[in-house]
């Protein structure tokens, strides 16, 4: 049977719940609703002054070629991340179940990425992969391979794409890494004893088991591709060279910072404000589907 604390009084749940609230309001609402307004409006070039727009900002957006190939590049962007980010944790995470000798050592180096800033990793491959003092730019470049992302999109978006995976890899690496131990051993062995060996046991009975954990990780690592990923590809690039690495929270940066398009600006951050809230809308929903299926088996 559930315990339930039942409160006399309406005020006492109130006051426990008003910090909560004035946090929500004064740090996702209001700042959602200034952006929601200034995405209506437009200013003069001097900020002395505005006029309301309505939704010209956001069909100036929507029909401009250089903006939807940002969207295209997001995308992938977002999905390149997720896979490789997830699929090399997966692994680890693999070989950190089993009993091996100094697992604990192991799994605590995995983990220590994780807290590393964004812009220090981008410092790290920058050391790397820079053409003229990165050990490995420097060992390409003398080998006859020409490497220089100043100059080479599809090699600075690889090389940002590297960055923003390794940064990430430590966070997947803890849930598939709780997932698996999660999983009754004696589901393992009924599998192992049925024959199921390797590769076979591994695709039929451990990842479909490990299905919620890896939608939510999709779901978290497509948001971490799509916003937290700016320090990392600001300092590697910086959008650069050109436009092939600016992913739509850079252009969000540029145009509003730099270019002081304030309401193109605010029409992005709220397209890209709609596009997490429709993901994180489906993965509740996907999730709660599953606790349903679960509680009826």
């Amino acid at each position: 049977m559930d315990r339930r604390t039942v409160f006399d009084g309406r005020l006492l749940p109130a006051v426990l719940l008003l910090p909560q609230l004035l946090l929500t309001i004064f740090f996702f609402y209001w700042p959602a609703g200034e952006a929601v307004w200034s995405s209506m409006i437009t200013q003069d070039a001097f900020g002395q002054g505005w006029v309301f727009v309505g939704a010209a900002n956001f069909v100036d957006l929507f029909t401009d070629p250089l903006y939807l190939a940002s969207i295209v590049r997001t995308v992938l962007f977002c999905l390149t991340v997720s896979v490789l980010a997830m699929g090399v944790a997966l692994l680890l995470a693999v070989f950190a179940d089993r009993s091996i000798a100094g697992r604990g050592i192991y799994r605590t180096l995995l983990i220590w990425p994780y807290a590393v800033a964004p812009a220090m990793s981008a410092v790290l491959f920058l050391f790397m992969l820079n053409p003229r003092v990165g050990l490995l730019g420097r060992w390409l470049n003398h080998h006859g391979i020409a490497w220089d992302y100043a100059l080479n999109g599809d090699q600075a978006m690889l090389m940002v794409v590297s960055a923003s995976a390794w940064k990430q890899v430590s966070y997947n690496f803890i849930f598939f890494l709780a997932g698996l131990q999660s999983i009754p051993r004696a589901v393992t062995e009924a599998a192992r004893i049925d024959g199921a060996r390797g590769w076979h046991r591994f695709r039929t009975i451990t990842f479909p088991l490990l299905a919620p954990t890896t939608f939510f990780l999709l779901v978290v690592n497509i948001v971490y591709a799509a916003f937290d990923t700016f320090g990392t590809i600001y300092a590697l690039t910086q959008g650069g060279p050109g436009k092939d690495t600016e992913t739509l929270v850079i252009k969000v940066f540029r145009d509003g910072v730099i270019n002081q398009d304030i309401g193109s600006s605010s029409a992005q951050s709220v397209v890209l404000m709609v596009g997490v809230i429709a993901v994180t809308a489906v993965q509740f929903r996907f999730m709660g589907r599953r606790a349903s299926a679960a509680g009826a088996i």
